[in-house]
């Protein structure tokens, strides 16, 4: 019975600490939007870093909302910057997802947030 029970905490030990994580535990440094023209096209740069803060490797689901003068959101995205990949405890992982919006005339603020977070 004794390693019944110790066979069950072992195998559902990875799921608590997976349950601890949640969008609190990442944070986004040094997030900088920019509108590069080149020519005849405009190309959008959405850069930064997402860390975990969490102490379990895990990984996050960012949104980035762009909006106008008005505060409406006229464009908005979600993407997971390491893919699937875990992002160790206290790491970074660098992100630019300009490339999924495309440029119009109207856009004033960009906001980013963590939306969810999994383990893989």
């Amino acid at each position: 019975m004794k390693t019944l029970l110790l066979s069950a905490v072992l195998l559902f030990a990875p799921l608590a600490a997976q349950a601890n994580c949640s969008p609190k535990d990442f944070t986004i440094k040094d997030f900088k939007p920019g509108v590069n023209n080149t020519g005849t096209s405009t190309r959008m740069s959405l850069r930064g870093d997402l860390v975990n803060n969490c102490a379990a490797a895990s990984a996050a689901q960012i949104r980035i909302d762009i909006k106008d003068d008005a505060g409406s959101v006229i464009q908005s995205k979600q993407a997971w910057p390491a893919g699937t990949s875990n992002i160790a405890p206290g790491d970074a992982v660098h992100f630019d997802l300009g490339r999924l919006f495309r440029y119009q005339s109207g856009m004033t603020s960009f906001t980013v947030s963590v939306v969810d977070v999994r383990t893989w």
